[in-house]
């Protein structure tokens, strides 16, 4: 749609915006469209998000008096919440069952009456959508994790592979059910659940009966503890795990044979449901899981990580924008497995790709532009901290590695040009040490007021003591010996330490040799590491192909 004619008719909203304007859920808003020839045509957008006139969509709302009170679906939802408050998954099953034709004599007679006036208006497919819908949307507003947020479900349908008709699919950790049945939804798949809230099992599975899904069966239960489809090995298994989750039962399990990459540890359930959701997929199987960005480089993680590599199990990892996981504002990752098709060696030239979408909206396109993406090699992945963060990786490929090479080696070359420069001329002494002539402790300057502290650094109070003169002296080799312990350690002795007595002019004579042996000390120190840097950023250029040696 052109601009012009965006601007003729006047501010456009989405079908979720209608939703909030009308007080009733976006499947509510749907059913309009269906349901009345005079609904507001759309305006905008595309077809999987159109956009409606304001002006018009109020206009329609005024007509139809829905936007004046409050709607059935909204007062059905007010009922809910009265009664089952923060048990509203209970609510949602009995009222499930209710649609389902199953008694539910614990439903109240104010719910159950409510139900019924809106089920002659609403099939009962749309009024279990919309309070489901509902029930998303409002977790998602309390930044509740008891439902798989919105964006990371497309994300999840984006990044699978395609399924075959008869395929079967397993989420062992399947909430409401909402990822299950998102996943699998454009083809016949027989679907597997398990959710340990017996209420949001009993809701996933009322849900699919009444949407039609006869292939799909969910049970309640905890997977890890107490897995109920032992022998199930399926195409696909989506999970969407509980995070930070210590208590899953690591010292029950312990000898568990789903711990083939490695036995977890009490820290990283995230792994162990990876490895239980890999358990149950058959030769050529595929696994999505999302992870906490996290769980890609910490420490005790490392050695399942390195088996996932080694064995050329891990496939893909994606890092997904910042807001997708609604209920906190941690990273969050997809990492998408396979199980190899025959049992010998892993591939030596397989790769993992990289995609690091954290610079994209979270609504935005979740296809990677070519400077977000990169095959990694396994050799490069198989170090001793076995990172799997995409951006890690990323970085490296996609730096300009002959301008930061060329910069880093003039810097190097102008800083060794100038360190002739900073030593001074010296001449043979004409008499004994300085220090053994007369002398004044620091402790009697400090007690005279002429000498400070500023971090731990002694500096001149007086005009008549010059700080660099002060420093120079205390770090000679006379001084530091008093000043070092049978450690080794050092540590300014003030009482002890002692500096000549000389008068200012020829204080400031010393102060200045002294000031340019230290700016040349600090110098070799910035190009010892300057150096480092340049060999470092040479050998990874040369090795990834960003620099070659000259003809």
């Amino acid at each position: 749609m052109t601009e012009n004619a965006a601007t003729s008719v006047g501010v456009l909203v989405t079908g979720a915006e209608i939703a909030r304007l009308a007080g009733v859920t976006r499947a509510a808003v749907s059913n309009w469209r269906r349901r009345y020839e005079d609904f507001p045509a759309v305006a905008g957008g595309a077809a999987n998000s159109p956009l409606f006139s304001l002006v018009e969509v109020q206009a329609w709302l005024d007509k139809q008096r829905k936007g004046q009170e409050i709607s059935p679906e909204v007062e059905l939802w007010q009922a809910l919440r009265a009664v089952y408050g923060e048990q509203m998954i209970a609510g949602l099953a009995r009222v499930a069952a209710a649609l389902a034709g199953s008694p539910s004599p614990d439903l109240p007679d104010e719910v159950a009456d409510r139900v019924r006036q809106l089920v002659r208006s609403e099939t009962p497919v749309d009024l279990v959508n919309g309070l489901t819908e509902r029930f998303v949307d409002s977790a998602r507003r309390a930044g509740s994790d008891q439902v798989t947020p919105e964006r990371i479900v497309r994300a999840m349908c984006h990044f699978a592979p395609d399924l075959p008709p008869d395929a079967t699919v397993f989420d062992p950790a399947c909430g409401i059910g909402v990822l299950l049945l998102s996943v699998a939804s454009g083809v016949d798949a027989r679907c597997c659940g398990q959710e340990a809230d017996a209420d949001s099992a009993r809701f996933a599975q009322l849900r699919a009966d009444l949407l039609g899904r006869a292939r799909v069966t969910v049970v309640e239960g905890d997977s890890l503890r107490a897995d109920a489809w032992p022998d199930l090995r399926a195409d696909l298994v989506v999970c969407d795990p509980p995070a930070g989750v210590t208590e899953w039962g690591r010292e029950e399990l312990l000898l568990d044979s789903r711990w083939e990459l490695g036995t977890p540890s009490k820290a990283e359930g995230e792994l162990a449901w990876l490895q239980h959701a890999y358990a149950h997929t058959e030769p050529g199987g595929h696994v999505l899981m999302v992870m906490p960005a996290s769980v890609a480089y910490r420490k005790a993680g490392r050695r399942i990580r390195a088996e996932l590599v080694r064995r050329s199990i891990l496939r893909q990892v994606v890092a997904l924008p910042p807001g997708t996981a609604t209920s906190h504002s941690l990273p969050v990752h997809v990492w998408c497995l396979q199980r190899p098709e025959g049992s010998g060696a892993a591939d030596k030239h397989h790769t993992v790709r990289m995609v690091d979408l954290t610079g994209n909206s979270p609504d935005g396109s979740l296809d990677p532009r070519p400077d977000q993406v990169a095959d990694v090699p396994l050799i490069e992945l198989l170090d001793d901290t076995v990172d799997l963060t995409p951006g890690t990786h990323l970085r490296a490929r996609h730096r300009d590695y002959p301008e930061e090479y060329s910069t880093l080696r003039k810097e190097v070359e102008k800083r060794i040009s100038r360190l002739s420069t900073l030593l001074p001329e010296l001449v043979a002494g004409g008499g004994p040490g300085s220090l053994d002539a007369a002398t004044t402790s620091v402790a009697d300057l400090a007690r005279a007021g002429m000498v400070g502290y500023e971090d731990s650094e002694p500096v001149s109070t007086s005009d008549q003591l010059d700080t660099d003169y002060l420093r120079g002296f205390l770090r000679s080799s006379v001084n530091t010996r008093r000043s070092t312990s049978a450690s080794g350690s050092y540590r300014l002795d003030a009482r002890g330490a002692r500096i000549p007595r000389m008068g200012i002019d020829e204080q400031r004579r010393y102060g200045s040799v002294f000031r340019s042996l230290s700016a040349f000390e600090q110098d070799m120190r910035e190009i010892g590491e300057l150096s480092r840097q340049l060999a470092d950023l040479a050998r990874d250029g040369l090795a990834t192909g960003g620099l070659s040696p000259e003809e």
